[in-house]
Parts: C-alpha cells; sequence; structure tokens
C-alpha cells in the first residue's frame, strides 16, 4: 500500500517510471530532453558511471576511447579534478551520445559552469535542494548523494533524476533493500564506493539499479590500455558477456 501510494504521488507530480533491464528509471515528463534519453538508454544498455577523478584533459580522449569503446555511457569528472571544465568539454564533443558531466558538484554555480561546458550530468556527494533544482531547471540529470530515507525522499522531491547511495562502504546490499521497500517504486538507486567486478551481484540482487565506479577502474596517470582492461571486466561481471 504505501509503495503503490509513493509511486502515485511521484507521477501525479510529473515523474515517469521506465522499465529498463537493468534496472527502472524515473525522469521528468516534462522535462525529457537528450540528456534524460541518453540517461534512460546508457542505463538499460550498461548501468555503470565510470569516475574519472583526476582526469587531466590530455587524457580526456584517450581514456574516453577505452571506456565508451567498452560499452560505457555514463562519464563523470569530478570537479576536484585538474581542469575538470576542459576535459568534460573534449569528452561530450568527441563522444555526444555519451552522457558526460561532473563529480562533486557542491553549489548552483558549479552547476552552470559544467552546463556551460556541455555537461549534462550532475553527480554530487551529498544531497542540496539547490544543486538538485538547478540541475533539473537546466535540463540535466541528477545524482545526489544520499544515506539515509529523509535524504533520498528530500532529492526526489527536489527533482532528482536518480539517487547515489554513498559512500557504499557504509552500507549494505540489506540497505538498498530496505531503501527501496519505501522509496517510489522505479527509483534508480546507485551504490558508490568500493564497487569491483566481484561485489556486484549482491547489490543487484537487492535491487541496485547500477553502480558509480572510480578507483578500480580509473586513477590519475592510469593508461588508456590498462583503463580499457579493467573496463571490460567490469562489463564482463555485469553483463556475462565479454567485450572482445
Amino acid at each position: 500500500m504505501t509503495n503503490d501510494l509513493a509511486a502515485h504521488d511521484w507521477r501525479s507530480e510529473g515523474h515517469l517510471s521506465c522499465p529498463a533491464p537493468a534496472g527502472v528509471i524515473r525522469h521528468d515528463r516534462h522535462a525529457m530532453n537528450t540528456s534524460f534519453d541518453k540517461f534512460q538508454a546508457a542505463m538499460a544498455a550498461l548501468p555503470l558511471v565510470a569516475i574519472l577523478r583526476g582526469l587531466t584533459p590530455p587524457e580526456a580522449e584517450p581514456v574516453g576511447d577505452a571506456l565508451v569503446g567498452a560499452g560505457f555511457g555514463l562519464l563523470e569528472v569530478p570537479l576536484n579534478s585538474p581542469e575538470p571544465l576542459d576535459s568534460i568539454a573534449r569528452l561530450r564533443r568527441r563522444f555526444p551520445d555519451a552522457l558526460v558531466g561532473a563529480g562533486t558538484v557542491l553549489d548552483t554555480a558549479q552547476v552552470r559552469a559544467v552546463h556551460d561546458a556541455g555537461g549534462e550530468l550532475i553527480v554530487a556527494p551529498n544531497f542540496d535542494a539547490g544543486v538538485v533544482a538547478e540541475a533539473k531547471r537546466l535540463g540535466m540529470v541528477s545524482l545526489p548523494g544520499v544515506m539515509t530515507p529523509t535524504e533520498a525522499f528530500g532529492a526526489l522531491a527536489a527533482g532528482a533524476t536518480g539517487l547515489k547511495l554513498f559512500p557504499a562502504e557504509l552500507a549494505s546490499p540489506a540497505v538498498v533493500k530496505a531503501l527501496l521497500a519505501v522509496l517510489p517504486r522505479g527509483t534508480a538507486l546507485m551504490p558508490v564506493g568500493g564497487i569491483a567486478p566481484g561485489n556486484m551481484q549482491p547489490w543487484r540482487d537487492a535491487g541496485a539499479a547500477g553502480f558509480g565506479i572510480g578507483s578500480s577502474l580509473y586513477k590519475p596517470g592510469k593508461r588508456a590500455a590498462d583503463v580499457a582492461a579493467d573496463a571490460e571486466k567490469f562489463v564482463t561481471a555485469f553483463t556475462g558477456v565479454a567485450t572482445a
């Protein structure tokens, strides 16, 4: 009863739940644009966000080639990386069909700067209502960080596209299952932190829609060839099908 009523309430405010093979994606029916199309397509194909903390602009294209070539369609450059807006602009130009954006976005000015650089994705370690609202206003996909039901419901009310469960090291698949039992039906909940090819399945069994992957995929200075090899490991673990 609670879940059905909650799902009805969110849909009545303009949110729409859409089934996808890897999870169910929420998006705003009135704000539907290429950003949300890209998000839905990427989540249906391979719902893994590549977190490229420390990426430099000269690395953007070769590292992006490695990731997109393996099947990744969600690329995040945290704003505490060197010249992140330049890297975002380069990735967006090279991979127009991927959803490219920023992580560690902490205020509305940063949201606008990412948008001006061509970014379409806003990811944060926390939930800030202003950040989520500004991303929504600009037609961007927003994945704020949450850990509690209070944060999760607040983020959805503010217009979040999905939720980043962070840090996942402080949570468990049981937490995912408990949160999804009370959140609106179709909420995309994505654990981030400590995710590796060998530990995704219990989270997926609990209902996780996808994952954010950081240092196990990319670290500053890591060769593109090594990124490609590790990306394939994640794709194989998630899909059960080798990319090569």
